[in-house]
């Protein structure tokens, strides 16, 4: 018998935030590039939505929590985890992570990178 796992992921969100632990930050904003990935066992395939997790809500709950503003970038990350074992708690692993683009300190800095990970407790 053969067991599945199913991935559902959105690659390369593009926001624009005003995250950051330094006022000025919280003022100017900056962009940033999400990845989000949900696994799970999938219950069946019947082309039926309510078998899976739907990709629109993961970019709702992305949206959501990058409007909240946040001093680090890892509040951010466990916000969204937390909204999306909230929604789908059949998931067993979710992953997201987060460049910061630009981010402002000294040199040529392409991003800084932040990744949260979860696992169910089995």
């Amino acid at each position: 018998m053969s067991h599945f796992k199913q991935t559902v992921a959105l690659k390369d969100v593009k926001c624009f935030a005003l995250h950051g632990y330094y006022p000025e930050e919280q003022l100017t904003g900056n962009h940033f590039i999400i990845d989000l990935t949900t696994e799970f066992t999938p219950v069946g395939f019947e082309d039926e939505l309510a078998q899976t997790v739907n990709y629109e809500d993961l970019n709702s709950i992305i949206n959501a929590e990058m409007k909240n503003t946040q001093k680090l970038i890892e509040t951010v990350l466990n916000n969204i985890i937390s909204k999306v074992i909230e929604k789908y708690p059949f998931v067993e692993k979710v992953e997201v992570s987060m460049k910061k683009l630009n981010p402002p300190m000294p040199g040529q800095i392409g991003h800084s990178f932040v990744k949260l990970s979860y696992s169910a407790a089995n």
